[in-house]
């Protein structure tokens, strides 16, 4: 069953960056947002997010970056101001899941892939919108984490420590900038049936077992929390952790 929950005029005039835009939540994340009425720069990495170009023409740019990358990330953001004039929302949501291995099994380089891609790669997320929020006076950081920001992360070592490095990134980055009006908050989805997941040893069939709801979120389940948080109706929301889990963490 696909949900399509939008309100159409919500975000109506907002400018928003979508990272790891190609697939899963980040797909379905710039559809909501075109839906609730806003201008979206999809980003990511294997070319899909074109797709959305094309589905929304006048709606949606789509450009290709790598945000462990800083001057993809950088670039990313410029092209934004330069097509749109503004940047309202950023949505840190491109990530790297890592291999399902222990911590004496991992690598120093793909240790280090999975930190880039979650932690410095929003760090560049943040560093690089936050001035422009600054002089248009406001603005909404949306991360996506995950429940292993509260939890395990099953087999990849990695994984779990970088999505608890991006809740307090939130906390930090909330109250550094709580003053400039820009809001920082984390939406942290439990197990969602997308691309990662399905890729995963045993897929999200054997993830399930964890869900007490008996089965994976979907994707359209997300992203509408995720257009509220960038929304003017969440503006006394700033540096909180938000789950969406299917009772995972209950």
């Amino acid at each position: 069953m696909s949900l399509k929950i939008y309100a159409p005029t919500r975000l109506e005039g907002k400018v928003a960056i979508i990272t790891g835009a190609s697939s899963g939540i980040g797909y379905t994340t710039v559809e909501q947002f075109v839906g609730e009425g806003a201008k979206v720069i999809a980003a990511g990495r294997s070319g899909k997010q074109f797709e959305l170009e094309e589905k929304y023409p006048g709606s949606v740019v789509a450009v290709k970056c790598e945000v462990s990358d800083e001057e993809q990330v950088k670039a990313m953001v410029q092209t934004c101001i330069d097509k749109f004039g503004r940047l309202d929302c950023m949505v840190a949501n491109a990530g790297a899941t890592g291999a399902p291995a222990r911590f004496h099994e991992y690598e120093n380089a793909e240790w280090d892939k999975v930190f880039d891609g979650n932690v410095k790669g929003t760090f560049y997320c943040i560093k690089y919108s936050v001035p422009h929020m600054m002089k248009q006076g406001g603005g909404s950081i949306v991360l996506v984490g995950s429940v292993s920001c509260f939890i395990h992360a099953g087999g990849s070592a990695p994984y779990a420590p970088t999505k608890g490095a991006l809740l307090q990134m939130t906390k930090q980055a909330a109250h550094q900038y709580i003053h400039d009006n820009i809001r920082v908050n984390i939406c942290c989805p439990g197990i969602v049936d997308t691309p990662i997941f399905n890729g995963a040893p045993g897929g999200v069939a054997v993830a399930t077992g964890d869900i007490p709801l008996g089965r994976p979120g979907r994707p359209e389940e997300i992203s509408p929390f995720i257009a509220y948080l960038a929304s003017d109706e969440s503006t006394f929301a700033t540096g909180a952790s938000f789950l969406i889990d299917g009772g995972q963490c209950s």
